[in-house]
């Protein structure tokens, strides 16, 4: 049996793990950092498997403060984690999100509105004919207006991912390939993990990463976390018309949204109420077929149109208590983290994470 000790093990090095050990590493180097990660391609994390989508527009003032500090350190983000000269290129595009607003949905929007433009958000509202004007495909109906974000876009999040990792990695942390089976405690205090390749981690400190897992790896050392695993789908489509450019995240009020992506694709997904809890990662045709093209068609008749080309699955980690994901201290002990997410970027309830640190 492999002994070996830390001073912070950090469980899941995807997004939110490896942004942590650069936090961690960025702030004191001489730290000895491990971060635990059982599948180094990806394959079935939520950071890989997002829309990926940077906003601004939030009801919360805390949120939106927030945003603004992660879109700031995107715009920063390819200098800062440059490794021996070489910069990383994550694709970070401010195309806007537009969200569009029924009738019983304007007072919410015009006061978040208000409390986004108080804080100096470039955010503005636009009318039915303003959406009409820039975006001619779309047809708003019924609608009185929507919202117009126009510093919110989206990124490559495996680049983000891998540029925290190879950061970290260069300023001193240590990922290891193997799972961690339970969070060992001693004393009433967390003191490491114990991994299924039989290593025992020992640490001050460990920091739950696991995301959709959390729960799961929380359970081991005791806790209960209120964290499920929701399936969320993604559709990629071929529109027969194709827009003139780019066209923002568009998100209607029914909860459907989709954007444009390189090759004049369109990527479109929808959270439901009956989508399953649990770790699946196949996708529906018919749910496409069936239940969106219809909604999306009505509000661009030009898609009436188009090729599913694939879809893919994902897991987002729902938080139970609030639906936003938090940071809490584990039960009875100081040196137990949950940073399951953090409200920097998001779109609706799919949520891709962009951690940031003080400098």
């Amino acid at each position: 049996m492999t002994i070996k000790t830390y001073d912070v093990i950090i469980i899941g090095g995807g997004i939110m793990g490896s942004a942590a050990a650069y936090c961690l590493m960025k702030t004191d180097n001489t730290l000895k950092v491990a971060v635990v990660e059982r599948d180094p391609t990806y394959a079935r994390a939520s950071t890989t498997l997002s829309m990926t989508n940077a906003r601004i527009q939030f009801s919360l003032k805390q949120n939106i403060e927030i945003s603004q500090y992660a879109l700031k350190a995107l715009d920063q983000f390819e200098d800062e984690m440059a490794v021996r000269g070489e910069k990383p290129k994550i694709y970070y595009r401010r195309e806007g999100n537009l969200f569009l607003v029924d009738e019983a949905g304007r007072r919410g929007a015009q006061e978040a509105l208000a409390l986004q433009q108080s804080l100096g958000c470039r955010v503005d509202w636009w009318s039915p004919e303003k959406i009409k004007r820039y975006y001619p495909l779309y047809d708003p109906g019924d609608w009185v207006g929507g919202t117009f974000g126009s510093d919110d876009g989206h990124f490559d999040a495996y680049a983000v991912l891998m540029a925290y990792k190879a950061k970290a990695k260069s300023l001193g942390a240590t990922y290891i390939k193997d799972e961690v089976e339970k969070i060992q405690r001693k004393h009433g205090r967390i003191a490491g993990v114990q991994t299924v390749q039989g290593s025992t981690l020992t640490a001050g400190y460990v920091i739950n990463c696991a995301g959709a897992w959390a729960a799961q790896v929380a359970e081991t050392a005791g806790a209960n976390l209120p964290v499920v695993p929701v399936k969320r789908q993604v559709f990629i489509l071929d529109t027969a018309v194709k827009p003139q450019g780019p066209l923002p995240l568009t998100v209607l009020p029914s909860g459907l949204y989709f954007r444009t992506e390189t090759g004049g694709i369109i990527l479109l997904g929808k959270s439901m109420e009956e989508d399953p809890i649990g770790y699946q990662f196949t996708w529906d045709d018919k749910r496409f077929m069936e239940i969106l093209w219809p909604e999306l068609a009505e509000f661009v008749p030009a898609f009436d149109r188009l090729k599913l080309v694939r879809g893919w699955a994902g897991l987002y980690a729902v938080n139970t208590w609030t639906v936003t994901p938090l940071s809490v201290n584990g039960r009875r002990s100081k040196v137990y983290f949950w940073p399951t997410a953090f409200p920097v970027t998001a779109c609706s309830r799919h949520r891709p994470w962009v951690v940031t640190c003080p400098s």
